[in-house]
C-alpha cells in the first residue's frame, strides 16, 4: 500500500499502532530482567522455605524431639543409678565393718542396736549353723513378727545350699572392685502385697578357707521408700523447689517391676508415670528407675518446640517475601527509572536539537544574504532569539534539576511585587501564545502583598506550567493565568482546555522524569522535568503545588505561596 496515499487520520492511526507496537517491545524486553530476578532471588528463598516446613514435618513425623529427649534422659538415668549404687555400697560397706568376727554370734543384738535401718542381720557359720537377730523395738508389729518368722525359717536352708555360689561372687567382688560386700534383692509378703528389700552379703572377720563363714543384714521397704532413695533422688537431683515454674525440672521415682506406684520419689514428683524408665542391673535387681519433667511433658515441649519453630519459619518467610516484594519493587522502581532517565536523553537532545537546527538554518540564510526584504529578516531574527531563548529555558532547567540533585540549589529571596513579576513573565511569553493560536486570558488581583520570593525561580514555574499548556492542548486552545490573594496567601493559578490528566496518574506527575500515558504526551517532546521543577521550586518558598484534572476537560495548575516577613523568608533563604 502507498503510504502517500492516506488519509492524515490514517497517518495518525499509524503512528499511533507503531508506538504502541514500540512500548508492548520495550515491555517485553524488560521482562527478561524480572525473570533472572525471580528465578535468582524468589525461586532460592521458596526452596529454603520450603525445605524448613519439610524438616519440620520430618520432625514431627519421626518425633525426633522426643527422641532426643528420651536418649539424653536414658543417659541421666544411668547416671543417677550408678550415684545411687555408689551411695548404697558406701551405706553396707560402713555397717560391715562394724559387724561381729565370724565367731560373735551372740553381738548380733548389739549390731542392730547401733544400726536401727537395718531390720535383720544374720551370721552363717557351716551347714545347720545359723544366728539371727531382728529389730527388738519393732516386734510388737504383728506383720514384723510374722516375717522374722520366715526369714529365720527361710534363711538358714537357704544359706546351706547356696553358701558356695554366695562366697565365690563376694570373692569375685572383692578381686574385680575391690569392695568387700554383694547386694541383691530380697522378696517377702507383708499382708497382700510382696515387699522388696535389700540383702546384704559378705564375708565377715575370721571366716577363713577352711571354715567359712557368711554374713548378711537387711534393709527392709520401710528404711529404702522412706529413708535411703528418697535421699538419694534428692542428691541425684539437687536444688529442686515446687514453687519454681520458670522452667521444666526433671524428677525421678523408684518403683518395683511388680507395682507401677512409686517406692520413693523426688521432692517434686506430681504423680502420674515416667516418661523414661531404666532397670537397675546390679544393686538394686527388681527395681525400676524413673524419669519425667515436673508440670509438663516430652510431647508438650516437643509440640512448644515445633510451633515455635513454625511460627519462627513463618514469620521468616513473612519477612523474606516483604524483603522480596521490596526488592523486586525497587528492581522494577530502577528499570522504570532507567527507562525514563533513557527517554530523557532522548527527549533532550531531542530538544536540544531542533532550537540549535532552526538557529543554524536561519543564521546561515541570513549570512549568505538570501533575505533581501528588511521584514523577512526583522522576522528570522526574532526566530533566532526566540529559539536562543527556548534553548537557554531547558538548559536552566537542567541546571537546575542538577542543582536540586545533588542539593546545591540556592535561592535568591527579596520583596517582590508577585503581580509585576507574573505580567512580565507573560508579556515575555506572549507572542508565542498568540503565535501557536490560543485564546489567552489574564486575571491579576489589585492590591496583592509584596511576597518574599526569587524572582527567577517564580517566573521559571509560571513558564514551565504556560509551556505544558501550550504542549498539551491539541483542540481547543485557551491559556488563563489567575493570581489573587486566598486564605492569607496567594494563589496563581494556570488554567487549559487541554487533554487534561487522569486522576490515577496526577499524583504522579510531579516526579521526576515521570510523563502521562497519553498519546499526545508521547508524541510531545519534552525532558519530564517541569512540574518536578515547579514542585521542588514551590515548596522551597514554603507553599504548595496541585493540579485539578479531568481527561478531555483540561488541567489547572495552582501554586499557594505564603505571605511571610522578610526575616523568615531570609532564613529559609540560607538553609536551602
Amino acid at each position: 500500500m502507498d503510504r502517500r496515499r492516506l488519509s492524515p487520520k490514517a497517518h495518525g492511526r499509524l503512528s499511533e499502532s507503531a508506538r504502541m507496537l514500540k512500548i508492548q517491545v520495550r515491555r517485553w524486553s524488560e521482562r527478561p530482567r524480572m525473570l533472572v530476578f525471580m528465578l535468582g532471588v524468589m525461586l532460592p528463598a521458596a526452596a529454603l522455605i520450603a525445605v524448613g516446613v519439610w524438616h519440620l514435618r520430618t520432625i514431627q513425623r519421626e518425633k525426633s524431639v522426643e527422641a532426643v529427649f528420651q536418649r539424653e534422659y536414658q543417659q541421666v538415668l544411668a547416671i543417677a543409678e550408678k550415684r545411687i549404687d555408689a551411695l548404697a555400697y558406701e551405706i553396707a560397706e560402713e555397717a560391715s565393718a562394724k559387724f561381729p568376727d565370724a565367731h560373735e554370734g551372740d553381738e548380733l543384738e548389739a549390731f542392730l542396736a547401733s544400726h536401727r535401718d537395718i531390720a535383720h542381720a544374720f551370721l552363717w557359720t557351716g551347714k545347720g549353723h545359723l544366728e539371727s537377730q531382728s529389730q527388738r523395738d519393732r516386734m510388737s508389729d504383728p506383720e514384723f513378727v510374722e516375717e522374722v518368722k520366715k526369714f529365720s525359717s527361710m534363711m538358714g536352708p537357704w544359706l546351706d545350699l547356696e553358701s558356695e555360689d554366695f562366697i565365690a561372687r563376694v570373692k569375685k567382688i572383692k578381686a574385680v572392685e575391690g569392695r568387700h560386700v554383694y547386694l541383691t534383692n530380697n522378696w517377702v509378703t507383708r499382708g497382700d502385697k510382696m515387699q522388696y528389700q535389700s540383702l546384704v552379703l559378705f564375708m565377715p572377720r575370721g571366716s577363713t578357707a577352711e571354715h567359712p563363714a557368711l554374713a548378711g543384714f537387711v534393709y527392709d521397704t520401710d528404711y529404702l521408700s522412706n529413708k535411703f532413695f528418697p535421699q538419694a533422688l534428692n542428691e541425684v537431683l539437687p536444688n529442686q523447689n515446687q514453687n519454681d515454674t520458670s522452667h521444666p525440672q526433671p524428677v525421678m521415682m523408684v518403683r518395683t517391676a511388680k507395682d507401677h506406684d512409686p517406692l520413693a520419689a523426688s521432692i517434686c514428683w506430681d504423680g502420674g508415670s515416667p516418661e523414661v524408665e531404666r532397670s537397675f542391673d546390679g544393686v538394686f535387681p527388681g527395681l525400676i528407675l524413673g524419669i519425667k519433667l515436673y508440670g509438663t511433658t516430652i510431647a508438650n515441649i516437643s509440640s512448644h518446640f515445633l510451633r515455635t519453630a513454625y511460627l519462627i519459619l513463618g514469620a521468616l518467610s513473612l519477612l523474606m517475601g516483604g524483603g522480596m516484594l521490596l526488592a523486586y519493587r525497587n528492581v522494577a522502581r530502577e528499570l522504570g527509572l532507567a527507562k525514563l532517565k533513557s527517554d530523557f536523553v532522548s527527549n533532550v537532545s531531542h530538544e536540544l536539537r531542533t532550537p540549535l537546527s532552526l538557529i543554524r538554518l536561519y543564521a546561515e540564510t541570513l549570512e549568505l544574504g538570501r533575505i533581501s526584504n528588511p521584514g523577512k529578516r526583522q522576522e528570522y531574527y526574532e526566530i533566532i532569539r526566540k529559539e536562543s531563548e527556548r534553548l537557554t529555558s531547558l538548559i536552566n532547567n537542567i541546571l537546575d534539576f542538577s542543582r536540586i540533585e545533588s542539593g546545591k540549589k540556592e535561592y535568591s529571596f527579596r520583596e517582590t511585587d508577585v503581580a509585576d513579576l507574573v505580567r512580565g513573565t507573560l508579556e515575555s511569553y506572549r507572542f508565542e501564545i498568540e503565535q501557536n493560536g490560543f485564546q489567552f486570558e489574564q486575571k491579576i488581583d489589585n492590591d496583592l502583598p509584596q511576597v518574599w520570593v526569587d524572582r527567577e525561580a517564580i517566573a521559571r514555574s509560571l513558564l514551565n506550567l504556560v509551556n505544558n499548556a501550550v504542549k498539551y492542548s491539541a483542540t481547543e486552545k485557551y491559556l488563563g493565568v489567575n493570581l489573587y490573594r486566598h486564605n492569607g496567601g496567594v494563589n496563581l493559578e494556570v488554567v487549559d482546555h487541554g487533554i487534561g490528566i487522569p486522576v490515577k496518574e496526577q499524583p504522579k506527575i510531579f516526579e521526576k522524569f515521570y510523563r502521562v500515558g497519553d498519546p499526545l504526551v508521547h508524541n510531545t517532546k519534552g525532558s519530564g522535568l517541569g512540574l518536578s521543577l515547579v514542585r521542588h521550586i514551590v515548596q522551597a518558598h514554603g507553599g504548595e503545588v496541585a493540579v485539578q484534572s479531568e481527561p478531555g476537560q483540561g488541567s489547572k495548575f495552582i501554586i499557594t505561596l505564603p505571605v511571610q516577613t522578610a526575616v523568615a523568608e531570609q532564613a529559609k533563604g540560607m538553609s536551602a
